[in-house]
């Protein structure tokens, strides 16, 4: 169903593409918009190794939440800020594409774990994140992306 990559001397590993996923703050969440137009959104996430989610949180609505309550398939890009070789002035950029389908999060306290979890990515106060759940947590939205196929490239921009 997923298409095999044309340059596979560019593939990643698996590991690799976990990497960037846990170590990447942002990433490009792409759904099928309002008249069918594609709509890609920064957003920032989670990784979750034990079930290989990403996870998400958001407002109640909006553009994002409608195209994700009618079609729930979508695609995740992460890049990193790349390297240079020596003597090189092309950059080598690593990126990872994650396809799958949308799964809304209606446990209450299951959406708490996750943003805690997403908010330790930006920063370990715990002061901050607990007055931040408190005052919003009833209205964030938390939604899962269940992979279905996931591939990571290491590009060189020459």
């Amino acid at each position: 169903m997923f298409r095999k990559m044309l340059r596979y001397r560019q593939e990643l590993d698996r590991e690799t593409c976990i990497r960037i996923l846990k170590e990447e703050k942002r990433g490009i969440l792409s759904l099928l918009g309002d008249d069918d137009y594609p709509y890609g959104v920064p957003v920032n996430h989670y990784y979750d190794e034990t079930d290989g989610s990403l996870y998400f949180h958001s407002g109640m609505k909006g553009h994002k939440i409608d195209a994700m309550k009618r079609h729930d398939k979508a695609s995740f890009c992460v890049y990193d800020s790349g390297f240079l070789k020596e003597g090189d002035w092309a950059l080598n950029i690593s990126s990872v594409i994650v396809f799958g389908r949308i799964e809304f999060i209606e446990d209450p306290d299951e959406a708490v774990r996750i943003c805690r979890l997403l908010s330790y990515k930006f920063t370990n106060d715990n002061n901050y994140i607990e007055d931040e759940i408190r005052r919003s947590a009833d209205h964030t939205l938390v939604f899962a992306l269940r992979p279905e196929h996931m591939s990571g490239k290491l590009v060189n921009e020459k």
